[in-house]
């Protein structure tokens, strides 16, 4: 969601999806998502939702303990569970909600729904700002939709680097140091963090040193991280050569950079938060995939179908196809869930995999 307005009012903002991602990586959500289930919500859910609830009602969670919420702003444009999760939150904590509904977008906007979502945003600051107990400085915003657009181009350069051969950050490396950009756009410590890390990079770069050690082969990952197997799967094709150096997840906070402008700051957070690669048509992905095959040099795609993310997942099957017929590479459809080890198989993972990369081989 607007995160940038959030920030000028002074919120300290906390995402639920990033802290289902964190649960993930310290293998706590079969625990905490098994407390929702127990409540009677489906394990259909998106494991990131029931980890939330699951929270919610137990306290448990690895970081401690979060607070409570005063606000709570969701927007449609990635998926609809979000609509129904927040709500969910919204009753249990008897805080205001304030939804941003986006139109799908299956080629261009029309002006009519760039208007739709400005609106809606008009209409959400009052509501904030009584929460917040103070008015919205415009000048303020400005200043943050300008970190928030620094943040994201250096993002893109340091994602960027990927083209090096070899490639100085690998896409698991992303997965980690992507945090930022997701949960703390708008603040001069994220443009900071960056700018120090895209130096690192450069560094390296400059010395030959890749994120893979004798890199042979490079790959494309489609569709959110298996937080809890990261680390497996970094070593597994890291011993055979071969780094992943992009991906459609972590581009995807990055590519809106050039939609963002502080001297238009409502319409420009209209048009960002309409753009997103999940409020996009299928076509959209596969055409971000098949440029990125060109201009990263890569020899194949992992498409994660995603038991979680079903709008991630859509279209995966034929957009497998596509890019094996018309960009005459590989591509491996990785069945498991972003978050729960329970749909995930390590046997039929590691089958398919050591078939993958003998593949490539030939």
């Amino acid at each position: 969601g607007p995160v940038e307005i959030l920030q000028a009012l002074g919120f300290y903002v906390l995402y639920p999806e990033n802290h289902g991602a964190l649960c993930g990586v310290r293998k706590a959500v079969v625990d905490i998502s098994s407390e929702a289930e127990n409540a009677g919500y489906s394990t259909d859910i998106c494991s990131y939702a029931r980890t939330d609830i699951g929270s919610m009602l137990s306290g448990k969670t690895p970081v401690g303990r979060l607070p409570k919420p005063d606000l709570l702003l969701a927007c449609t444009n990635i998926c609809q569970t979000v609509l129904h999760w927040y709500r969910v939150l919204a009753e249990h904590f008897k805080v205001p909600l304030i939804l941003i509904d986006t139109p799908f977008v299956y080629t261009e906007a029309s002006d009519h729904a760039i208007e739709y979502v400005k609106k809606q945003i008009e209409n959400s600051i009052p509501i904030s700002e009584q929460v917040a107990g103070r008015t919205l400085d415009y000048r303020r915003l400005q200043e943050i939709i300008q970190l928030s657009k620094d943040a994201s181009e250096l993002w893109l350069e340091i994602i960027g680097r990927g083209r090096h051969h070899p490639a100085p950050i690998s896409v698991f490396d992303q997965f980690i140091h992507m945090a930022p950009i997701v949960e703390m756009r708008g603040k001069k410590e994220t443009v900071d963090f960056y700018a120090a890390l895209l130096k690192e990079l450069d560094e390296n770069i400059s010395q030959g040193i890749g994120a893979v050690r004798n890199e042979r082969k490079r790959l494309l990952w489609d569709n959110l991280p298996i937080w809890y197997r990261l680390r497996y799967l970094a070593e597994n094709l890291g011993e055979h050569g071969i780094c992943v150096v992009a991906s459609t997840y972590t581009n995807a906070w990055g590519e809106l950079a050039p939609l963002m402008d502080k001297e238009k700051p409502i319409e420009s957070i209209a048009k960002t938060y309409t753009y997103p690669i999940l409020n996009q048509g299928t076509k959209y992905k596969l055409d971000t995939m098949k440029r990125m095959v060109k201009e990263f040099q890569l020899d194949g795609v992992i498409l994660h179908s995603d038991r979680s993310c079903k709008p991630y997942s859509i279209g995966q099957i034929d957009q497998r196809n596509k890019l094996i017929q018309e960009s005459g590479i590989p591509a491996l459809l990785l069945e498991a869930d972003h978050d729960d080890p329970r749909a995930y198989s390590e046997e039929q993972v590691a089958s398919r995999l050591a078939s993958f990369v003998e593949m490539l081989d030939n």
